[in-house]
């Protein structure tokens, strides 16, 4: 969705209500929701074992008996699973519902649709960008290690050398999410990616230049120059104004286009 259709779905779009939403535990009751509980079993014994990745839990003959449900309960409790990331299932003699890694994109992607679909404003996206990126920058200023700034470095690097194929595919919001990496909160990285992706969906076709991409190359290389210095408030300050500045250019931009479209 761009700023130009986002402004006029916005009357036409109801945001639906949060509080709404069915997030409690599944119940039992049909195969579905029987699959669906044993699914939230499974995956809870997963949390409560601190996620020991590679670790087998039983075999399918060993957790069919331990939950007491049948072969196609058990065997779609798993598909389920493994969509969510959790585990999957080993066939052969030494098999079994093996722990697994989850990967953030399998987050990303549902939250993003979401988000899309509650017609979440560009510039609330940056409101909330910018109260966490804030919070991000104060970590990273107070706690960076050398290999950190090297990394940060070498993003600065990467971005200066992007071609425009680069710059279209997001080269300038990797280093957004690099700090919020560095400060080594997963939530924080978890949501400031999230909501980098979205933006970049939101504006990627606005038709960016590389004069103008310079300039934000210049804004990131200012932020990671006081991060690196280790002043907060100055990083944090160079930050806000930079997302600042992106949300004006952005919308100009998005203005543009639409008088464009309206007037061919």
């Amino acid at each position: 969705m761009t700023f130009a259709r986002e402004h006029a779905d916005a009357s036409d779009k109801k945001t639906p209500n949060i509080m709404s939403l069915d997030v409690a535990r599944p119940t039992a009751g049909s195969h579905p929701k029987m699959a669906e509980e044993l699914a939230y079993k499974l995956e809870s014994l997963v949390m409560e074992r601190g996620w020991p990745i590679g670790q087998i839990l039983g075999s399918e003959p060993e957790l069919i008996e331990q939950f007491g449900v049948s072969r196609a309960v058990f065997r779609e409790a798993v598909r389920i699973v493994e969509h969510h990331g959790a585990a999957r299932m080993r066939r052969g003699p030494k098999g079994g519902l093996i722990v697994t890694a989850p990967d953030l994109r399998a987050v990303q992607r549902p939250t993003t649709l979401w988000l899309d679909y509650a017609n979440v404003s560009t510039s609330d996206l940056y409101t909330v960008r910018s109260t966490l990126e804030m919070t991000c920058v104060g970590i990273v200023a107070a706690n960076l290690t050398e290999s950190g700034a090297a990394e940060l470095r070498a993003v600065l690097e990467s971005e200066r050398s992007a071609d425009l194929e680069g710059i279209r595919e997001g080269a300038s919001h990797q280093l957004h999410v690099t700090i919020a990496r560095l400060s080594g909160n997963p939530a924080l990285l978890l949501f400031v990616e999230t909501l980098a992706f979205l933006t970049f969906e939101r504006t990627h076709d606005l038709g960016f230049q590389h004069g103008e991409f310079a300039d934000v190359s210049k804004a990131h290389s200012a932020i990671v120059e006081a991060l690196i210095a280790g002043d907060a408030a100055l990083a944090q300050h160079r930050m806000r104004s930079h997302l600042s500045a992106a949300m004006s250019y952005y919308q100009q931009r998005a203005d543009v286009n639409e008088s464009f479209v309206a007037d061919a």
